[in-house]
């Protein structure tokens, strides 16, 4: 169980929640100062790119010399195109959501240029900023990261102007794509989005008509906490457009890209020092390749994870070979169990949760080393789970061995509140502190159990759970500022788990999946998952947010994702069940995961009220039948894995990026999604429907199930009969699509 306990209590028992973090900035428009003369119209050479200053209309503009006919970046015409202000944040937290506050002073109104000079290496506009009758000297600095990188730094003479602005011009028709995995939009313009990891929250503005009472409960316990469009796990300062323009910032800080504007960007960050990369690149999959330059690249992932289902389950010993055999009876090719509760369960006011004390629970899983010998002797590995809080055992947990949260504490290896003392969150009836991973020798010493207590205990994987709820009123062991570590924070704890399996010697054989990421997740990162969709079809958080979250994160380098198939969070009170995971969901759900990276169940937020995948016969069968469509297209999923560790590219992606000319593409949020360049998925998203309609770029495309050619001039169709199946199809002569097909028939799919 990971988190939204509350949801299952009644409100009295449930603490306030304070909010979300909505944007909370605004556009400002500066004004432009330059003399007609000084600085002249000149144009600047840098590596590959020119920058051009013009001195009549005050704007600069970059190109590359590769394609000297587009200009990728370039400022709006005598509009000042950077700005400053003083800023103080009120950033408060609970249980991983964030609400910010910020009061800003002596906002910059006007922008002047005063020189603009070279020494072959770099381009430095040198200024003033103007607030009233205050002044402040700026720098902007162009330079090359790479023969494809522009690297953009903005600061100012006086640090105390914490936040920073920059602005540059776009065209009326340019739409703006990425900026990490975001569950509600693909297409970001007319939005102001911010960049902050967080808890994802409850529904995210979704309303459920047939539940009008859970409406009530979730806005009557979580408040804004609920989450909106804009809340994420893995949010990410990098966009690309829908003319191929790519630009990522390399800051921490929180930041805001504002797309409000018809013909404008701004970028807004809390940042005494703005650092930004212009890409250039040809098409979207080059903006990709070239920015994971930057953020890295997943590492391959085995074959074993590849060739069949990762069941998710709790219950003990003998819960999993009863689930073993209901599955292996009902012909399902199985990778591996994730056992999440390999830890041992507490009693909390909401029933069954985790005990988060690293070290397998004997009483929970008796003759464990027969169960993981009977399991890998059939070519199925075992998975567990670990976060980087952690509790108290002594006099709570009968059974421990070890108290590791008396070590951490003994060690000061906790974050401390101002006060100096340990930092807690409260989770239900217990409270959990925060590993304070700025801490060398605290690394050190998680990475120890890590190695002592999963890889030891013969896990070949786990789920590496949180990392988004870092505080900002903390202090921390390193003396970094929690404005900077509260979004690396996610990658350090990926880096640790990485570096954990790499000292034991295991490579890549070892698959960990992570909720939260950053910009440089990618690198460490074995396998990410989309973190605790809502167990019903919303847009915002259930099946078809799941989907819409899969295509925009393969955009900033999360190669490999998935989500919990049937999704994870239900919804109850008093004893009550409000939304709870139907056997139609579950179903539906299964089918669009067989065309995603990884195929994993999970039994989801009280396994007792949400229908499973073991839970009858036809279930399943219809659960074994979408393991061998997964299994079917393996061929091509090892190949689009190979690329992603050479490229960057993602598995599953969204039509934008295999036609970028296609502007209907554009507006595509959930319908649809290709794997690769090969497959185009279509998966069936609402109740009580046997159809979808479904986007076809132009070309001659072949129905998987039914062999019929669609021959498109870029148009919808609707696609009838698909009582327990996704719409499929290939281009037409596509080899991938006919070994496919042929292993479809092979595995008695037709």
């Amino acid at each position: 169980m990971r988190k939204y306990w509350f949801l299952l209590l009644i409100p009295l028992l449930v603490f306030p929640f304070v909010g979300k973090c909505g944007s909370v900035g605004t556009f400002y428009n500066f004004n432009l100062q330059f003399n007609p003369t000084v600085p002249p119209s000149n144009s600047y050479t840098i590596g590959n790119f020119k920058l051009d200053w013009n001195n009549s209309s005050g704007q600069l503009s970059v190109l590359n010399i590769a394609e000297p006919e587009k200009i990728i970046w370039k400022t709006t015409v005598n509009k000042g195109f950077c700005g400053a202000a003083k800023g103080t944040a009120d950033i408060t937290e609970k249980a991983g959501s964030f609400i910010i506050r910020d009061t800003k002073t002596q906002i910059t109104e006007t922008q002047k240029v005063n020189s603009i000079s070279s020494d072959g290496n770099q381009v430095t506009v040198n200024g003033t900023f103007i607030s009233g009758t205050n002044m402040v000297d700026y720098h902007l600095v162009f330079s090359l990261k790479s023969e494809n990188q522009l690297h953009v730094k903005l600061s100012t003479n006086d640090s105390s102007y914490n936040r920073l602005y920059l602005s540059y011009e776009c065209d009326s028709s340019e739409q703006f794509f990425g900026l990490g995995e975001q569950p509600s939009h693909f297409n970001h313009k007319g939005k102001r989005v911010p960049v902050l990891i967080q808890e994802q929250g409850v529904g995210r503005g979704d309303t459920y008509s047939d539940n009008p009472i859970a409406n009530v409960l979730i806005s009557a316990i979580l408040g804004n906490s609920k989450g909106d469009e804009y809340t994420t796990y893995k949010s990410i300062p990098h966009y690309i457009s829908s003319k191929s323009n790519s630009l990522f910032l390399e800051n921490y800080e929180y930041a805001e890209f504002d797309f409000t504007r018809n013909k404008e960007v701004q970028i807004e960050v809390y940042t005494s020092s703005l650092e930004a990369n212009i890409i250039y690149a040809k098409n979207p999959l080059k903006a990709i390749e070239e920015y994971t330059t930057y953020s890295g690249r997943m590492h391959k992932l085995p074959d074993w994870i590849l060739n069949g289902a990762v069941i998710g389950m709790q219950g003990g010993t003998q819960k999993t070979y009863t689930v073993w055999k209901t599955l292996k009876d009902a012909g399902t090719p199985i990778a591996a169990f994730w056992l999440q509760d390999w830890i041992g369960q507490r009693t909390t006011l909401v029933g069954k949760q985790l005990w988060w004390n690293w070290e397998l629970d004997n009483n929970q899983y008796p003759k464990w080393n027969t169960l993981v010998d009977s399991l890998q002797n059939n070519g199925i590995n075992v998975m567990g789970y670990i976060n980087p809080f952690i509790v108290a055992v002594a006099g709570n947990k009968n059974n421990y061995r070890r108290n590791q949260y008396r070590e951490a504490l003994t060690n000061n290896f906790l974050v401390k509140n101002e006060n100096g003392n340990p930092y807690l969150i409260q989770n239900t009836s217990f409270s959990s502190a925060i590993l304070d991973l700025s801490d060398t020798v605290c690394v050190r010493w998680i990475k120890d159990i890590i190695k002592d207590e999963l890889i030891a205990r013969g896990l070949k994987g786990w789920m590496a759970d949180f990392a988004e709820a870092m505080p900002f009123d903390v202090t921390l062991k390193n003396g970094e500022s929690p404005e900077t570590f509260h979004n690396k924070y996610p990658e350090v704890w990926a880096r640790i788990n990485r570096e954990a399996i790499e000292e034991a010697g295991f490579g890549d054989s070892i698959v960990f999946f992570a909720r939260s990421g950053s910009a440089k997740s990618p690198a460490y990162a074995s396998l990410f998952w989309q973190g605790d969709q809502v167990v019903n079809w919303g847009q915002n958080d259930g099946l078809k947010s799941a989907v819409t979250g899969l295509m925009s994160a393969g955009l900033s380098g999360f190669s490999y994702n998935h989500s919990d198939i049937g999704g994870y969070t239900s919804i109850g009170a008093l004893g009550i069940s409000l939304l709870q995971r139907s056997k139609e969901l579950l179903w539906r759900w299964m089918e669009m995961s067989a065309f995603t990276s990884v195929f994993r169940t999970h039994e989801g937020l009280g396994p007792d009220n949400n229908y499973q995948v073991y839970q009858d016969t036809a279930t399943a069968k219809h659960f074994a039948r979408n393991a061998k469509i997964y299994v079917a297209w393996n061929f091509y999923r090892k190949q689009l894995v190979e690329e992603a560790s050479i490229k960057g590219l993602p598995v599953c992606r969204h039509l934008f990026l295999q036609y970028p000319e296609d502007a209907n593409t554009y507006n595509i949020s959930y319908k649809e999604f290709m794997v690769g360049s090969e497959l185009l998925i279509a998966p069936v998203l609402n109740p009580n429907t046997t159809a979808v309609s479904v986007y076809l770029p132009a070309g001659k495309w072949v129905n998987v199930w039914t062999q019929e050619v669609y021959i498109s001039n870029g148009q919808n169709f609707t696609i009838n009969n698909l009582t327990n199946k996704p719409a499929v199809f290939y281009p037409q002569g596509s080899a991938v699509g006919a070994q496919f097909k042929q292993n479809l028939n092979a595995a008695g799919i037709f």
